[in-house]
């Protein structure tokens, strides 16, 4: 038997930060996310030898151990035994023995929650394995608490539930991880239109996520006044951007995501950088109407909107910066799993 999942990456378009504590336990924060066609993926082949066998394909790990109740937490493929030590504990108090390969189509620190979303399609192959009772919430919330709390990674809440729910969302956060999903119904001529405006750039540099988030929840803990009205105006730019997708108004994307990028860089210093800020200007110049880094920033990708056939002009100037042009499109289903 081999058992398979797969979950999408997401695109942030707006609210991006307003999902990491304190500001959500706080004030609540509010995110517009949609996923696209780069998945992660999890394979898991039963063993019978006592052993378990870890095969991270994209990241060129592997890693073999006896098969035991709880794994050590070392700096080795922490995510792929944070889970298994948590799906052992919390359903079936015993050691399990199989093989689990992975694999994402992103690179590592790309900015579309590569790290959440492959939790979560290894959590979707256990429960497909295992047949454990959990719903779209109860995964994506077990996700959160491996990465957030079990593993100590710094991060927000959105990932978790744009990998498991799919489509285009507007996401609340609240105090004591309540969190919201509102799956959005937009018409598919919008979709194609923003398919075809829409550039994923790749840097070619990924970044550390952690350190950003944990100086946007410092500062935000610290009641910055800078940095805590930035994310009140990126919240405010998630509902706008909800509006103008339901209603149509594409023009307006572009203003959107630059008045996004322009709060988003005042709520950590290392967000941007001199490199991304000349990328972003010619793009730009070149007939780009708005961009953001897409997921806490420093690197990774970059989301250009270019509207009115500039994207080809756009796309010219991008590759002469030595990044790489991502097609893709928008991918309506989250988590997927299934037995061979």
């Amino acid at each position: 038997m081999i058992i398979r999942a797969k979950a999408p990456l997401r695109i942030g378009l707006a609210g991006g930060g307003t999902d990491v504590s304190p500001y959500s336990d706080l004030y609540g924060g509010a995110i517009l996310n949609a996923t696209i066609s780069l998945h992660a993926y999890a394979t898991i082949e039963p063993l019978n030898n006592g052993k378990i066998i870890f095969d991270a394909i994209d990241l060129g790990e592997q890693l073999e151990l006896d098969a035991t109740e709880e794994l050590p937490i070392n700096g080795k493929l922490d995510l792929l035994k944070g889970v298994y030590n948590r799906i052992v504990k919390d359903f079936v108090k015993k050691p399990l023995s199989f093989k689990l390969t992975t694999y994402v189509d992103a690179p590592k620190g790309s900015g579309m929650g590569a790290s959440s979303t492959i939790t979560v399609a290894i959590i979707g192959a256990f429960a497909e394995w295992l047949n454990l009772p959990l719903g779209e919430y109860d995964l994506a919330h077990l996700a959160f608490e491996i990465e957030r709390i079990d593993l100590a990674m710094a991060g927000g809440k959105q990932d978790q539930y744009a990998a498991t729910f799919g489509g285009f969302n507007f996401m609340e956060f609240y105090a004591n991880d309540k969190v919201i999903v509102n799956p959005l119904r937009i018409k598919p001529e919008y979709v194609s239109e923003m398919e075809f405006s829409i550039i994923l750039y790749y840097t070619g540099t990924s970044r550390l996520s952690a350190k950003i988030i944990e100086q946007q929840s410092s500062n935000f803990s610290k009641k910055s006044e800078k940095s805590l009205e930035a994310a009140h105006k990126l919240k405010e730019q998630a509902v706008r951007m909800k509006e103008a997708l339901l209603t149509g108004q594409l023009d307006t994307l572009g203003d959107i995501l630059d008045f996004g990028w322009h709060y988003k860089k005042q709520t950590a210093s290392n967000i941007s950088n001199p490199v991304i800020d000349e990328l972003y200007e010619a793009a730009k110049k070149a007939g780009a109407t708005g961009g953001k880094i897409s997921g806490a920033g420093g690197g990774g990708f970059m989301m250009i909107y270019a509207p009115n056939n500039t994207k080809y002009k756009v796309q010219k100037v991008l590759e002469g910066f030595g990044g790489q042009i991502f097609h893709f499109s928008f991918c309506p289903t989250g988590l997927r799993s299934w037995k061979l």
